[in-house]
């Protein structure tokens, strides 16, 4: 009988003891319920029982649960969520189905982040339910909160999630789902500084003919010249060609539906077929497109990405240039309602509700018909030009050559089909920004930077210093390098003070002072300097995509030479070039370059304005940056300036370099380089570039000087050399050069 008693006793206990390997009372306000630790064994109790070994496994709290399946919420892991879960809810709910749960919401919702605090856990010995309160930061409507619960049943003891859709939203219970409207509001306009259209929405025309359907050549080509950026010469040389493909369509370009009611009878009795559409117009075939860029419409890919900023994924959205950088102004505000439906698709409740405003114009510091004006100064040659506002660091116009249509993006274009595929696989490049993206050794511009460093190295007294400009250079032992005269056969300039080396640029005194400050414990002299000037990072920009370019520390005497006049590893983009001249010519302020004015609504509401920003003063004396200015006036008004007869008759105050460059190439790069000292404060600092295209005085002056009459006078006064007509080319020859052209290099293969 005792024996009995002890053993009912015994199993009493171990009842107790098992049933800490779970809760057995309702707990609630954040409190757990005890737990037996882990791998506890309970000893037999005497009497000649025998002894009872027990493990107990210690139950997680179920709080901590929660947390883990919110915390893997947060990052959006949904499979390892969906690992959470209890066999059951995995039945009901297959992984591909819950993923798109949580997709879908976090799509409606336009999801930026989620934050969640627990605030509430009831345990059972079998169930469990835990409270939370759940913030949803949304792209459309800001913040919405919600208060919600999480179910848990215990399985093989752990917790697990008996899910159902109000684990994301309380409303979702049952099955209901999200649903979002979106009213979309139109794209805004890219304009130039006086309100003028760069890019808008607009009603558009395809413009283009078949040869034998042209019913009046010489009207097709008089309404075309009037109506497209293009020479009448050009299009009547286009339309002969075309006639070897008489039945083919020749596309010809874009216009407005305003300008195609307007000439519209004229075009009729040409023969131009016309194709309206509706889209995105960037007008003139494309104003600085290479800084403005074009819109694409969402990609398969991109969708879910833009559906969760709101987007609906039928939009056009910025894809390069200025389109891409302001797409957060251009889009507006979108307009959307937020309701919960049930499984029908019928409203149950509306969550949010956030009203459209009118999308944000960007105005650029452009003007339209000067950029206009500065493209044009540069067709026919590979290049960029650069103008800066020199006391703001503005950019006045930005021109690459060779240029696109960014309106063959649309694939409404009638045109597109025709022409996009060749602009893609274009090997010129022209969707590269030239002036910005692309990265050349300066030549004989950068002796600017090199006569600085000479001047603040102390070594060198501008009054008394002279250097014999002789044909030849042979300092760096069993090298010998020559002056550009030396291959031009012209007489060598003789002793020449530190700025008439400037004047007439003369390599081997450059040469000379690069070696010299290396040898003389001053071997970052020059690349100190020219880092100091701005070049080897962006300009700080931020509104366009920019190269950094290249300012390497010289490691030999050859590289201190090759340095000193722009050579070897060195590299400098337009836009970089032009920033440093702008400085040298207000005064030694190096401004932040600047494309975008202002952005404002339609209404008027002004959201940004952007002001000139100083980046930093270049380490020059007054008297030394006065020395340097000094200098480059004389090559403009010098009889023995390099770029004296580039400029005879200019009633303008110019100061410049010219410039030749040495590529991998056979031909060199052409530069000149300069700003105006009206001092009317509008003053301005311009750099020419054209890749492979000879000397800088011969081609990239006349250029420089053609932009100048553009700026100052507003039509060109003089035809180019190599002009037969105002925009009317030959291929260019090589005239008598005046600017430097360096001889060999003093290592084994010529920078």
């Amino acid at each position: 009988m005792l024996k009995s008693k002890q053993l009912i006793f015994f199993l009493m206990i171990l009842t107790l003891v098992t049933g800490c390997s779970h809760p057995d009372a309702s707990v609630a306000d954040n409190q757990s319920p005890s737990a037996v630790p882990e791998n506890t064994s309970t000893p037999g109790l005497g009497n000649g029982l025998p002894t009872a070994s027990v493990q107990i496994t210690q139950v997680p709290k179920v709080k901590d649960m929660a947390a883990a399946y919110l915390d893997a919420w947060k990052v959006e892991q949904y499979q390892t969520m969906f690992e959470m879960l209890s066999p059951l809810s995995k039945d009901a709910y297959p992984e591909t189905n819950f993923v798109k749960y949580y997709n879908d919401a976090a799509t409606s919702l336009s999801l930026v982040s989620l934050d969640y605090e627990i605030t509430s856990t009831l345990t059972n010995p079998d169930n469990a339910q835990v409270g939370y309160h759940i913030t949803f930061h949304t792209n459309l409507f800001g913040d919405l909160e919600r208060e919600t619960l999480m179910d848990f049943t215990l399985v093989d003891g752990q917790w697990k999630v008996a899910w159902n859709e109000g684990t994301i939203l309380p409303e979702l219970k049952g099955g209901n789902k999200l649903a979002l409207d979106v009213t979309i509001p139109t794209r805004g306009d890219i304009l130039d500084i006086n309100g003028n259209p760069i890019a808008a929405e607009t009603d558009s025309v395809a413009l283009g003919y078949i040869p034998n359907q042209v019913n009046n050549g010489n009207l097709l080509v008089g309404v075309l010249k009037q109506l497209l950026d293009r020479s009448g010469t050009e299009i009547s040389k286009q339309l002969e060609n075309a006639y070897y493909t008489p039945a083919q369509y020749v596309p010809m370009g874009e216009i407005t539906l305003q300008d195609e009611q307007k000439y519209y009878q004229q075009l009729i009795d040409a023969g131009v077929i016309m194709e309206n559409y509706k889209s995105r117009f960037y007008f003139d075939g494309g104003i600085a497109s290479q800084v403005v860029g074009y819109t694409l419409f969402i990609s398969e890919e991109q969708k879910p990405t833009y559906l969760r900023m709101g987007y609906n994924g039928s939009e056009k959205v910025g894809s390069a240039g200025l389109e891409k950088w302001g797409e957060q102004y251009l889009i507006g505000q979108r307009g959307a309602k937020l309701y919960v439906v049930d499984a029908n698709g019928q409203p149950v409740t509306l969550l949010g509700q956030v009203d459209a405003k009118a999308a944000a114009s960007i105005y650029t510091t452009f003007d339209k018909d000067f950029q206009l004006q500065v493209e044009r100064s540069l067709r026919g040659f590979k290049g960029s030009v650069v103008v800066l506002q020199r006391d703001t660091g503005r950019i006045l116009a930005m021109a690459s050559s060779p240029t696109y249509d960014p309106n063959l993006f649309d694939p409404a274009n009638n045109n597109s089909q025709f022409q996009l595929n060749d602009l893609l696989n274009d090997q010129d490049n022209p969707m590269l920004n030239r002036a910005a993206q692309s990265s050349y050794p300066p030549g004989s511009v950068f002796k600017i930077v090199t006569l600085a460093a000479a001047l603040e190295s102390g070594l060198y007294d501008p009054k008394t210093f002279t250097y014999d400009c002789t044909d030849d250079f042979t300092e760096l032992p069993g090298v010998t390098l020559y002056n550009w005269t030396h291959w031009k056969e012209l007489a060598a300039p003789g002793k020449l003070t530190l700025a008439e080396g400037l004047m007439r640029s003369c390599d081997p005194l450059f040469y000379h002072l690069g070696l010299d400050m290396y040898r003389n414990h001053m071997p970052k002299a020059v690349s100190d300097m020219s880092r100091a000037f701005g070049l080897g990072s962006p300009t700080g920009n931020g509104q366009i995509a920019e190269d950094p370019g290249a300012v390497p520390d010289p490691e030999s005497d050859g590289d201190s030479v090759q340095l000193a006049f722009g050579q070897g590893k060195n590299l400098v983009t337009p836009l970089q070039m032009a920033n440093y001249i702008a400085a040298v010519g207000n005064g030694g302020t190096l401004y932040r370059t600047q494309i975008v004015e202002k952005i404002a609504r339609t209404d008027g509401e002004l959201l940004e304005t952007f002001k000139p920003e100083v980046i930093s003063k270049l380490p020059l004396k007054e008297e030394n940056l006065k020395y340097i200015q000094d200098a480059m006036h004389t090559v403009i008004t010098d009889r023995n300036g390099t770029a004296h007869k580039q400029f005879l008759g200019m009633n303008i105050n110019i100061h410049g370099k010219t410039g030749t460059a040495t590529n991998s190439e056979d031909i060199e790069h052409a530069w000149f380089a300069g700003y105006t000292d009206q001092g009317d404060g509008n003053d301005i600092a311009i750099v020419v570039m054209c890749e492979m295209a000879g000397e800088g005085s011969s081609i990239a002056a006349p250029i420089f000087r053609r932009v100048l009459e553009y700026r100052y006078y507003g039509h060109a006064l003089q035809m180019y050399p190599w002009e037969t007509s105002l925009f009317i080319t030959k291929t260019p020859t090589p005239l008598p050069p005046d600017t430097a052209t360096p001889g060999p290099s003093p290592t084994p293969n010529p920078g």
